[in-house]
């Protein structure tokens, strides 16, 4: 026998809500974890470049046997969360043969110094999640046997890495020279 009134099945109304209520929860949860993980993709450009301007000075000295002093750049604009374009031939980074690829968040300066011989700093500097706290990277270049170099450059008027060196989380203290680190315990990935 034929039905004539047959029922057509669907999702109610409480079903709806609750899977939309589920969908809210698991955004809730996503949505800051990932924008930390891009905060932390950014903050690795500072590292990953302060250890190729290091590489670029040493090749510099092994060859002229001098290490290149080199402005702040980018110049234009204070240091923020947003990109900004590399100049066409920085002093200095040019001399070296260091460029970014593209656009970067932190400016870049190298400090020399000749107290204790042929020594330099790298410094990277930015506000990378617009909090009005910056985050600051360097490298102290010492002298083999030496235990300090020339403090770090304010790159762009942020923090300065101590002649002693970038902060080691284990002392706790800025004691790591010849190693690209963060200029205090505030700088880092431990702010996100």
């Amino acid at each position: 026998m034929r039905k004539l009134h047959t029922r057509k099945r669907g999702f109610t109304l409480i079903e709806l809500m609750i899977v939309v209520a589920i969908i809210g929860i698991l955004a809730a949860i996503a949505i800051p974890n990932f924008l930390r993980f891009q905060l932390r993709s950014r903050v690795g450009e500072g590292k990953t470049n302060i250890a190729a301007i290091r590489t670029a000075q040493e090749s510099y000295n092994a060859e002229y046997g001098t290490y290149v002093a080199a402005a702040a750049a980018p110049a234009t604009g204070s240091p923020s969360n947003a990109k900004r374009i590399w100049p066409a031939s920085p002093p200095g980074f040019n001399t070296v043969g260091w460029f970014p690829e593209g656009e970067v968040y932190y400016n870049y300066t190298v400090v020399l110094g000749t107290a204790v011989g042929p020594v330099y700093s790298v410094g990277a500097f930015s506000d990378i999640d617009a909090d009005g706290t910056f985050n600051s990277w360097g490298y102290i270049h010492a002298l083999p046997g030496q235990t300090t170099g020339i403090a770090g450059p304010p790159a762009g008027g942020g923090a300065v890495c101590p002649n002693t060196g970038t902060y080691n989380g284990l002392t706790t203290t800025n004691d790591l020279v010849n190693t690209t680190g963060p200029c205090s315990v505030n700088d880092g990935q431990n702010i996100f």
